[in-house]
């Protein structure tokens, strides 16, 4: 449903921008990974590949291209859209506004997790129809979204590193304050809050990390003077740290309390209290099935280390590169390599940057990481300058990566626009602020001329 309307305003606005506005360098630096992902699919289309589970290569190459072209013009909205500082502050509060509702719907489902009931859960689950094709599960939330994770990742992604950003600079995109009190600092709490009921670890992980690193690194100095006299970098680093640790902590608990009710999530820590260990940690917290997709895709890069298998087509090569162990304690896996019937679904490696390296190579996996570094590159321009609008969008740009980086051990998908709107945003304000800086400097030039 989003192509329709991404179309729109590809066409109407987006692409009209492109040849009248100077493009921002990191759009350049994107075009080498879509040539070296368009020559992968097409080198596989040539080569014959089996179908799998009834799919067929050409489907995979449809549905590759379709996605990486939408991940793309994701991307290019974002970063072409905004043209001036209060642009990027009201596609923000837009942004607030979507999540504002996705929370809220989220927060209804938390009250079925806190006390079941069938008809409370059965009416939910008839709205939950109209946006999601997977049924919402009686103890864990999914907001709007598939599932519990896509919503734990898409809040720790698309939402955190914006809020934690904006709290910890003291910025806001609304006019309404109380002192240090702004609305970032209530949607910070309510999105912690819900992100807890989603059990997702992968979402509570990037959370905890975000709250921790944000403290310490983000913080103005300010903040840790001591009778209006400066500590030294030590004494000011300790703060931060106790600091930083003291909410890690209670936020931990928080978690853990909550996190008793979910069999699913305790697990983490109910495999050190159990009295027979029937299988290994990994195994039994339902993870060592990832470590074998990531060596299988290393696998294929063995195979494939120049241009890989081809962008989409890592589960045509799955079974044959499947390390050499075995299998009975890892059900996921039997499933997989045993399955008989034609499901037309397929097996992803569940990790961006397996994905890559089997599937696109040395030249797909270089070309993305010039493409991340070219984004980390306008985070970090933004933070090293001197006016708190630029560092504000700074902070939330490399707490934006860092989130990505986590997110990206766990999905693969090109379509989900999380990381899109992240480097958008990062591209968008970089390119704002450097155009701002740019005029600034030239009329100093031109005073300084004149007088």
């Amino acid at each position: 449903m989003a192509i329709y309307p991404l179309i729109v305003l590809m066409v109407l606005v987006i692409i009209p921008r492109g040849f009248t506005k100077p493009l921002p360098k990191t759009l350049l630096s994107f075009l080498p990974f879509i040539i070296v992902s368009v020559v992968s699919v097409l080198l596989a289309f040539m080569a014959g590949i089996e179908p799998a589970q009834g799919v067929s290569v050409a489907a995979r190459m449809l549905r590759a291209i379709i996605t990486l072209g939408l991940g793309a013009m994701i991307y290019f909205a974002v970063s072409l859209w905004p043209q001036n500082p209060e642009d990027l502050r009201s596609s923000l509060r837009w942004l607030y506004l979507g999540f504002a509702l996705a929370l809220l719907w989220g927060t209804l489902q938390v009250v079925y997790v806190l006390r079941y009931s069938d008809g409370y859960f059965n009416l939910i689950s008839e709205f939950q129809r109209y946006v999601s094709i997977r049924r919402l599960f009686p103890n864990r939330i999914s907001g709007l979204t598939y599932e519990p994770n896509w919503f734990a990742e898409q809040i720790a992604l698309l939402l955190l590193p914006f809020l934690f950003g904006a709290v910890a600079r003291g910025y806001s995109v609304y006019k309404w304050r109380r002192g240090w009190l702004t609305i970032e600092w209530f949607l910070l709490g309510w999105a912690l809050l819900v992100l807890i009921f989603t059990f997702s670890r992968t979402g509570l992980a990037i959370a905890l990390l975000l709250l921790f690193l944000c403290l310490i690194l983000f913080l103005p100095k300010e903040s840790f003077k001591k009778d209006g006299v400066q500590g030294s970098v030590r004494r000011s680093m300790i703060l931060r740290i106790g600091a930083a640790g003291m909410l890690v902590v209670l936020l931990s608990t928080v978690i853990f309390f909550v996190g008793t009710q979910n069999n699913y999530f305790s697990r983490i820590w109910r495999y050190w209290t159990e009295d027979t260990k029937t299988s290994r940690y990994l195994e039994y917290i339902a993870f060592s099935q990832r470590f074998i997709y990531w060596q299988a895709a290393y696998n294929m890069y063995e195979s494939h280390p120049v241009i890989g298998v081809g962008l989409g087509n890592y589960a045509f090569f799955l079974e044959e590169n499947l390390p050499d162990r075995p299998y009975n304690t890892v059900p996921e896996i039997l499933k997989v390599v045993t399955q008989s019937q034609r499901t037309g679904r397929l097996i992803t490696s569940k990790n961006l940057f397996a994905r890559l390296v089997a599937e696109t190579g040395l030249a797909g996996i270089a070309t993305f990481m010039a493409f991340v570094l070219a984004i980390f590159g306008c985070a970090l321009y933004l933070w090293l300058s001197d006016s708190m609008n630029e560092k504000y969008w700074g902070a939330a740009g490399l707490l934006g990566l860092i989130a990505f980086f986590m997110t990206a051990l766990s999905t693969d998908s090109f379509a989900i626009p999380n990381m899109w709107v992240v480097f958008g945003f990062a591209t968008a304000a970089a390119q704002i602020f450097s155009i701002s800086n740019r005029g600034d400097r030239e009329n100093d030039s031109l005073e300084v001329g004149n007088s």
